[in-house]
Parts: C-alpha cells; sequence; structure tokens
C-alpha cells in the first residue's frame, strides 16, 4: 500500500512539473510569436508589399485569436498543488534542509529525543494546517467562489492545502515511527546523479565529505554506517 502511494505521489508531482513546464513555454512562445509577426506586418507595410502583409495580418490574427490568458493562473495552481505535495515528498526523502549542528554532538539518547521532537513538531503543525484547511475548504465549497480567468471553483484550488498537509503530517509520522524503530533517517545524497555509476571519480568523496558535513542530521546508527 505504501508503495502504491509512494508512487502516485512521485507520479502526481511529476505530471505537475511537467503540465507547467508546458503552459510556460505555449504561453510565452505565443506571446513572442505575436510580437514577431506584428512586426512583420508593419515591415511589409512599410515597404509596400500588400499581399505579405495580408498573410502577416491573417497570420497575426489568427495568433490572436488563441486565448492564452488562463495559462498564468493555471501555471501559479500547479505550482501550488506541486509546492504541497512536493513538500511530503522532501520529508519522506530527506530532502528538506535542516542545521543540526547541535544536535549532533550529542549523545544518542538526547539526540534520539530531540530528532523525534522535532518530527513530532512537524506532524503536529502540518496536522493543524490540515484541519483548518479542510475548514476552510468545507466553507469555500458554500462560498460558490470561482477563480477568474478558468472559472474553477475556489475550493478545488485550496483543496492542495488539507490533502498536501496531510500527506506531510502522514510522512512525518512515517519517518518517526520508522527512526524509533530502526534508528535511521532517510537521508538524500546531493552528489548522487541518476545515471552516473557512483564509482565514477568525485562521486565518493563528494558523497563522503556530505555525510561527514556537520550540517547533515546524523542518525543513531550514522557511526556504524561510518566503520
Amino acid at each position: 500500500m505504501l508503495r502504491i502511494l509512494d508512487r502516485a505521489e512521485e507520479v502526481l508531482i511529476a505530471v505537475l512539473i511537467a503540465t507547467a513546464t508546458v503552459l510556460i513555454f505555449a504561453s510565452v512562445t505565443h506571446r513572442f510569436a505575436l510580437g514577431f509577426v506584428a512586426d512583420f506586418v508593419r515591415y511589409f507595410r512599410v515597404h509596400d508589399m500588400p499581399e505579405a502583409s495580408a498573410m502577416a495580418k491573417s497570420a497575426y490574427l489568427s495568433l490572436r485569436n488563441i486565448n492564452l490568458v488562463w495559462a498564468q493562473e493555471l501555471t501559479i495552481i500547479l505550482f501550488v498543488w506541486m509546492a504541497k505535495f512536493g513538500a511530503a515528498y522532501g520529508v519522506r526523502t530527506g530532502i528538506h534542509v535542516g542545521i543540526d549542528v547541535l544536535i549532533n554532538r550529542l549523545d544518542a539518547a538526547k539526540r534520539k529525543f530531540f530528532i523525534l521532537f522535532g518530527l513530532s513538531a512537524g506532524a503536529l503543525f502540518t496536522g493543524i494546517i490540515a484541519v483548518l484547511g479542510g475548514n476552510f475548504v468545507h466553507h469555500m465549497y458554500y462560498a460558490s467562489s470561482i477563480s477568474p480567468d478558468l472559472e474553477v471553483p475556489m475550493w478545488i484550488v485550496y483543496l492542495a492545502i488539507p490533502l498536501g498537509s496531510s500527506l506531510m503530517c502522514f510522512r512525518f509520522l512515517q519517518v518517526a515511527v520508522s527512526f524509533a524503530r530502526t534508528g535511521e533517517l532517510p537521508h538524500h545524497d546531493h552528489g548522487h546523479v541518476d545515471g552516473v555509476d557512483t564509482e565514477d571519480e568525485g562521486i565518493d568523496e563528494l558523497g563522503d565529505a556530505y555525510l561527514h558535513s556537520p550540517l547533515t542530521p546524523r542518525d543513531l546508527v550514522e557511526k556504524e554506517k561510518d566503520k
């Protein structure tokens, strides 16, 4: 079940990123194409080329009839959803930045307490946001408010708050339970590049430097890993 949830989370984030990227590309291309064709219309008129000017004007009118005003609004909505679910993904994979210089210097028992305290605080905070967000969406549903360009009900847009926060709360609890049982935290090696052999020159050194950095969260089994 967790594998299905993990995969669905990754697919959703990838789809949101891809859709937003395509929309931004199409919108910017359309905007520059309009200006480019308008310059051609002006050039042909100045140089007394009526046939070419008529063709360019026809192309300009065709492009202008393509309405992409809604693209900016949809892109913003997609980025909001992507940020909420991406934050949950970051908790699961250990991507979020944490300054743990003092905690890393503590003994194992105290370190475990503070790490669990931090994870529990994160779960509590995101849980509260999920509840408040759900209540907000409930009121928005009966308000019948819609977005200005897409005319989508705003409760659907704001649904990202309770859903994303609930998933993030679950991820905090998942990491906390796993840490309490095994003493391990999820780590993301920023020195690793997908598709590159980890035995290549420079990769091991960078990963080793990352693991031994005082700014990297060190779990309870880190010393055993270093041996």
